[in-house]
Order: structure tokens, then sequence, then C-alpha cells
């Protein structure tokens, strides 16, 4: 179920990358640049760090949900897809977190 929702999310925002900036929240993030993108990333990451801390279930999941969707905008303002970071991370699957991490040099 989550691929899919991830996938839907991913649509929605490719489609919203042209749209009119005034009647969508998405299209306004675009058009903005890959830098104040990547600024509202960090922004809500840093949001969803805090709840962690402070143990509060639901205000991390809210979070948590506004990173995915910010990481996912941040992406499409620098052209690369959804199915490209899961390529990614099916490369790296069965693969030791320590020895993927050492590859990289």
């Amino acid at each position: 179920m989550s691929d899919d929702t991830l996938s839907r999310l991913a649509a929605t925002i490719a489609a919203r990358k042209g749209a009119d900036p005034e009647s969508s929240w998405t299209a306004k993030l675009l058009s903005k640049g890959p830098e104040k993108c990547a600024e509202k990333f960090g922004e809500e990451a840093i949001e969803a760090i805090v709840e962690a801390v402070r143990g509060d279930r639901d205000r991390l999941t809210s979070e948590a949900a506004d990173v995915l969707y910010h990481l996912m905008v941040m992406l499409t303002a620098r052209d690369i897809a959804l199915d490209d970071v899961l390529a990614e991370l099916d490369r790296r699957a069965g693969q030791s977190g320590i020895a993927e991490k050492a590859s990289r040099g």
C-alpha cells in the first residue's frame, strides 16, 4: 500500500510542476526553485527530529508525512524520479549498511 501511496504522491507532484503557483502549494514551492525546496525539506526534517525527541507519536507521524512530501518535492525540483530512489534502495537491499557506506568512500 505505501508504494502505491508514494507513487500517487509522486504523480501528483509531477503533475503540479507546471501548474499555477497561485492555485497549488506544490506548484508554488517548485516555482521557487530547487534551493527553496531543499530549504523547506530541511525545515520539515528538523520538525520531525524535534517530535522524535519529544516522543509525541501523533505529531511525529504528521511531521514524517511532511518530510516525505517535501523530500519528493525536492527530488522533483531536481528531476529525480521516485523510481530512481526506489531502484537505489533495491540495489542496496541485502547488503550490510556498514559495507554499503564503506563502498561510497
